[in-house]
């Protein structure tokens, strides 16, 4: 470690510790002992704080604590530039560094409340910081990094030299599929890395991955929070074991610093914390390095890199692998543009949605039926229309192969959305005949036409399901005639595989799928796919799983044999608990695919909702991560996931899809759908049609007149008095006991 780094470094974290100090004795004599501190709507407290000591700030009292403990890992003021012969204090002072910032801006939040937005997906106005993640946010973007849509983050501070260079390089890290946290890093109101984006007209956000966390030094802790909440949801870590948190991040989480400009004493001290990380640090201008490799896979701190050099340079330093393919389109590509929006005043052509009529269909036939890379546009293009303009369009898209099925149509067809979305400048919506099509003024510029639409799908069916279809050719019609001819066709086909699917019974089918792909944050966790039980996280059916293993024999979507039925009520087969065993390496030897009280099915984090009994009841509550109001089971999501996920088998509780709620299999054992007494209303209203089906076959129509909400109440007493009113079904049933 350079000895400047680390003597100014611990320098820096000695004014950090003194200024937080002060600030919680003045927070305190305002506020109170008892006044609660949080990050909002997040289940870890102080997630740095909390991972790595596992002291729960809940409210400002607690803080006294960690500051002590911050004092006591700080190693003397060291007032000249001398050498230091090992990382370590340096290291300690780093850590010091995170846990009295992450009080610092607890504080922060009840001194302005409204300095952070509240809605995080998308940043507009004046404005732009995000503040901490809050949970809903985790669990959707700690997804991309299981399944690797997003190889890591690159941690910002500062301004660039110009609003240009910036956009470059946030560009850059996009077409990489970077995360870029972003803080800016003075406490003087100067313009940041953020505020320079919003300049040149880049949207950012979660949604464009670009994410502005906030614009102090102390902010920067909510990138390292995020990542270490990242180890404590989906890696199963305990708060406290901050040995295997440091080893988590280092191995898992790809990020690194990248901060511009002058380097001041504080900087340094948030450095030396991301290097306790793994993350190292690469600079534009000319800092000590630090070469030698140790904590860091490689370097620690590399110095004076020229500007379109630092993205490529910061990959190679943290040994991070980027997989990229060339898509022949004129503008960039990436997963970092999916949730990228065209508003009204960039819009240049709209298709589909309550506009025109839009329909996307992926057809098999024939070998000699099918000319690869065969790409047409049947009508008016872009060089054909004005800006403004609307266009009706069918997306054909026709695939042949000597390994194609028809089941696997539905699993092509539904990676449209995903494809078309990477392009910058593009904006896809829903899919089948509700597909909603916008396309920005500035890839019109660039020269992006409707043929590019094409382009994408060809090279990335290809790329991605190559394995099962040898030839790809698209049309795309513009005509409304046409369009209509093929939206009527588009539908009948909809209606077989729809039916075809549902038509599907676990107890007909043999073998189930496997699903690890979230092993990689939840070692324990072994998802078992059935065809009446799709995966927990709503994005893998059976069939998913059935094309992923055509197309990937050795991948996270393996065969499961049945094989001897032991219980076909809790849904237990010899088959699938020999390979739970072994695909957990015995950690979890047998679980209940059909209910939530025996030895439920393992969750990982990436659930779409949490099923929990609530005993007074009689009955069975079921929550989705987009609510996060409180729960009749007294927890909030935020905090039943941090029981269920990561691997556990935890009774009374499980993890599950929202699909799954009118599966016929749902909670079979336990009594099924009548068990069911509360609900978040969003997402009974999203499933109703269903929930009616499902209530009329089981013979009780009013049961979802008959589960409560929200509305109704958020506390045991309130729901059983309103079940006892309505005379619901599960009050009727066995006990849950």
């Amino acid at each position: 470690m350079s000895k400047i780094i680390a003597s100014a470094g611990i320098r820096g974290a000695h004014k950090i510790v003194d200024r937080v100090e002060k600030k919680y004795k003045e927070a305190l004599e305002k506020w109170g002992p008892d006044q609660e501190v949080a990050f909002p709507n997040t289940g870890y407290y102080l997630p740095i704080i909390y991972g790595m000591l596992g002291i729960p700030v809940a409210k400002i009292s607690d803080m006294e604590q960690v500051i002590e403990r911050s004092k006591s890992l700080l190693p003397p003021l060291v007032r000249e530039k001398v050498h230091l012969p090992y990382l370590g204090p340096a290291l300690d002072a780093g850590m010091a560094t995170f846990f009295v910032e992450e009080c610092e801006e607890a504080i922060r939040y009840l001194e302005e409340p409204n300095l952070y937005l509240a809605e995080q997906e998308e940043v507009s106005g004046d404005n732009i910081w995000l503040g901490a993640a809050d949970d809903v946010i985790m669990r959707k973007r700690g997804v991309e990094f299981v399944d690797g849509s997003a190889p890591g983050f690159a941690a910002i501070l500062g301004t660039a030299p110009t609003g240009e260079i910036a956009a470059k390089i946030a560009q850059e890290l996009q077409d990489k599929s970077l995360y870029v946290f972003m803080s800016t890093g003075r406490e003087d109101g100067e313009k940041g890395f953020a505020d320079q984006l919003v300049e040149q007209g880049v949207q950012i956000g979660w949604n464009t991955r670009l994410v502005s966390f906030g614009q102090s030094t102390s902010s920067a802790v909510f990138a390292v929070g995020f990542a270490t909440r990242a180890a404590m949801s989906f890696g199963g870590i305990a708060p406290g074991d901050f040995r295997k948190i440091l080893i988590y991040n280092k191995d898992r989480i790809f990020a690194f610093v990248l901060p511009f400009g002058y380097v001041d004493e504080e900087w340094y001290a948030n450095a030396l914390g991301a290097v306790n990380y793994g993350f190292p640090i690469i600079a534009d201008t000319p800092i000590p390095e630090v070469l030698p490799t140790g904590v860091c896979t490689y370097e620690h701190v590399v110095s004076n890199i020229p500007y379109d050099e630092m993205v490529s340079k910061a990959i190679e330093v943290r040994g991070l692998k980027v997989a990229i393919s060339e898509v022949p389109i004129p503008v960039s590509y990436s997963p970092a543009y999916e949730g990228e929006r065209v508003r009204k005043d960039d819009l240049y052509l709209e298709i589909g949605g309550t506009k025109t009529t839009g329909v996307e269909w992926t057809t098999s036939l024939e070998m000699d039926e099918v000319t690869d890379g065969d790409i047409q546009v049947i009508g008016p293009n872009v060089d054909d229309i004005k800006e403004g303009s609307t266009l009706p369009l069918a997306i054909v898209v026709e695939v042949a192969g000597r390994n194609m099925q028809d089941d696997f149509e539905p699993i092509l067809e539904r990676q449209i959305h995903h494809l078309i979305n990477y392009a910058q400048g593009v904006m896809h919506i829903g899919q089948r005949n509700i597909m909603w099509l916008r396309f920005a003024k500035q890839s019109i510029e660039k020269g992006f036409k409707l043929e590019h639409l094409g382009s994408i799908i060809h090279a990335k069916y290809h790329e991605d399901f190559g394995n099962v279809m040898d030839k790809v050719q698209v049309k795309l019609y513009t005509e409304q005639d046409k369009v209509e001819e093929f939206l009527k066709k588009a539908q009948e086909v909809y209606t077989m595989r729809d039916s075809r699917v549902e038509g599907m019974t676990d107890e007909d089918t043999d073998p189930f799928y496997s699903c690890t792909l979230c092993q990689s944050f939840a070692p324990n966790h072994v998802c078992v796919v059935t065809p009446e039980r799709p995966g927990l996280c709503g994005a893998y059916s059976w069939l998913d799983c059935k094309a992923s293993y055509e197309i990937n024999p050795t991948g996270p979507n393996q065969p499961v044999t049945k094989g001897k039925v032991i219980d076909e009520v809790y849904g237990q087969w010899e088959g699938v608990n020999e390979f739970v065993s072994k695909a957990s390496r015995g950690n979890v030897t047998e679980y209940d695919a059909y209910s939530l009280m025996r030895t439920p099915m393992t969750s990982c984090g990436c659930f779409e909702c949490i099923a929990s009994i609530l005993p007074l009841t009689n009955g069975v509550m079921t929550v989705d991560r987009d609510y996060s109001g409180e729960t009749p089971s007294g927890m909030k999501f935020t905090t039943l996931a941090g029981m269920v996920g990561g691997g556990n088998v935890t009774p009374g509780f499980v993890g599950h899809s929202k699909y799954y709620i009118t599966s016929r299999k749902y909670i079979k054992a336990d009594g099924g759908i009548k068990r069911l007494v509360w609900m978040p209303s969003r997402l009974k209203e999203e499933i109703m049609d269903r929930l009616k089906a499902r209530a009329e076959e089981e013979g009780v129509p009013d049961l979802p007149d008959k589960i409560a909400d929200e509305h109704v109440g958020v506390t045991e007493e309130d729901i059983l008095k309103h079940l006892e009113d309505v005379k619901h079904p599960a009050l009727e049933l066995p006990p849950l006991f």
